[in-house]
């Protein structure tokens, strides 16, 4: 495999629990060398969430931390906060999510690392605007799926508000703090300048609104929850056949004629003239979905999904997580992998769902550790010899 496109680059993790280690591990993916300062007893919080891996790691944890190597190091210490400032001053890229006046009063921030290395591309996340009125308030997922209006387009119509079933807030921030931070490096080969990129979790729940924000400002109302349907396209949604559920995602009209004719064996559903058109359906939706639905029910869920393949009509599966993951399509494209562990034997892990040049980028590194790489980084970026190692690891600052 060629080069991967960050090769060279050194990141400094200070982030802990998801957006911000997904953003590093965003780009380890894509060659970062990334250092993950954690605390030398405890570790990221989520060191100790979901279910265990080993001593140190859980499942939650591996989720946003493979390709880094970890460093213990206590930021409350002085001399833990000089040696992350020496170690950030050999890095292009500082990541943190500390809560508001923490970064600053460790010497951690970007005024004081851009002091050691001008060029320093450093990235903020906090959970609120940090010039605003709530720039204290410390942000959390959920708080922002329901003050952002996510839980309230989430779910059926006659549910109560729903949050998404992954921290989606938190990972749209960790991927849209890559984007921007790629966006730093890009500009700073051209002008020999760093940036500070600063990123909230409530601006970003606001952006997967999307469209339905639009509406709502469009429209001065809240839009209505359409649960496993779509707001503008019928049918398109989930589906119950006599097995089991699966999904229906009629594009078009035509494609819509043949799904009647030719999979539900309904062709009076195709002529009627309130349904022909798709604005038509979605207007009598309430009329045609529960004879869709009848329809549906009386053949087995294979031989729809066959019929629908040979028509050219979008459909699939509903599976269940291990399903999807233990899928054939899940082991062709190498979605999982497989890796050593010095504990637990083996060890899983999604693989970096993109490609390069045809290669789907290796996960160089296993979630680490807690702090299996501090010795040797610290010897190798800042010349730490042994006696001193021996030193910070008796005052706890390793």
């Amino acid at each position: 495999m060629n080069p991967l496109p960050l090769a060279g680059v050194r990141v400094l993790d200070l982030s802990r629990v998801l957006a911000g280690p997904l953003c590093a591990q965003a780009l380890g993916d894509l060659g970062a060398e990334v250092i993950k300062v954690e605390h030398p007893s405890r570790g990221d919080d989520t060191r100790d969430w979901g279910v265990r891996v080993g001593d140190t790691e859980t499942t939650y944890y591996n989720s946003a931390n493979r390709n880094k190597r970890s460093v213990t190091l206590d930021l409350q210490t002085a001399e833990g906060q000089g040696l992350a400032r020496e170690l950030a001053a050999k890095c292009d890229v500082v990541l943190q999510n500390f809560k508001h006046g923490g970064v600053e009063k460790m010497h951690l921030a970007y005024e004081d690392i851009r002091a050691l290395r001008p060029d320093i591309v450093y990235c903020s996340i906090s959970g609120y605007d940090r010039y605003g009125q709530e720039a204290a308030r410390p942000g959390y997922d959920l708080m922002v799926q329901g003050e952002a209006g996510l839980m309230a387009i989430n779910g059926d119509a006659d549910q109560p508000p729903l949050k998404f079933g992954v921290a989606a807030v938190d990972m749209f921030t960790g991927m849209y703090a890559a984007q921007a931070i790629l966006a730093a490096l890009f500009d700073r080969q051209r002008s020999g300048r760093g940036r500070h990129v600063e990123m909230a979790l409530f601006d970003c729940g606001l952006m997967i609104s999307a469209y339905y924000g639009l509406e709502a400002l469009l429209k001065q109302e809240d839009p209505p929850r359409f649960g496993n349907a779509h707001p503008a396209i019928v049918p398109y949604g989930v589906f119950d056949a006599q097995d089991g559920p699966l999904i229906v995602a009629v594009g078009n009209n035509t494609q819509y004629e043949r799904f009647c004719r030719e999979v539900i064996e309904r062709p009076d559903l195709a002529e009627d003239a309130r349904f022909k058109t798709n604005l038509g359906r979605a207007q009598h939706r309430h009329e045609l979905q529960p004879q869709l639905r009848e329809a549906l029910r009386a053949f087995p869920r294979r031989l729809l999904l066959d019929r629908m393949n040979a028509a050219g009509i979008p459909c699939g599966e509903v599976l269940g997580v291990l399903e999807a993951l233990q899928s054939p399509r899940a082991r062709a494209g190498g979605l999982v992998a497989e890796l050593p562990h010095p504990v637990a034997g083996r060890t899983q892990v999604l693989a970096p769902p993109y490609r390069l040049d045809g290669e789907r980028p290796p996960v160089r590194h296993a979630p680490p550790l807690l702090g299996e790489a501090t010795r040797e980084i610290l010897a190798e970026l800042l010349g730490v010899d042994d006696a001193r190692f021996a030193r910070l690891k008796a005052d706890k600052v390793t």
